[in-house]
């Protein structure tokens, strides 16, 4: 596991999960990395993305 990162347990209604495995499916990501997506995505939409967290999002495009 990177340095950078850290485990917790995340408790999810069943159907949330399912639906959350098939995006990611659909997308080509993994279950964790579709959950960093959705979580990078809505903090960058309400402007609450920390200032020196580089997202996946902005590495996609080096």
């Amino acid at each position: 596991m990177a340095k950078d990162k850290k485990s917790y347990v995340l408790r999810v209604d069943k159907e949330i999960l399912e639906a959350v495995e098939k995006w990611a499916e659909d997308e080509f990501r993994s279950l964790n990395g579709q959950l960093e997506w959705i979580i990078t995505s809505a903090l960058k939409k309400d402007k609450r993305m920390p200032k020196s967290k580089k997202s996946g999002e902005d590495k996609q495009g080096e």
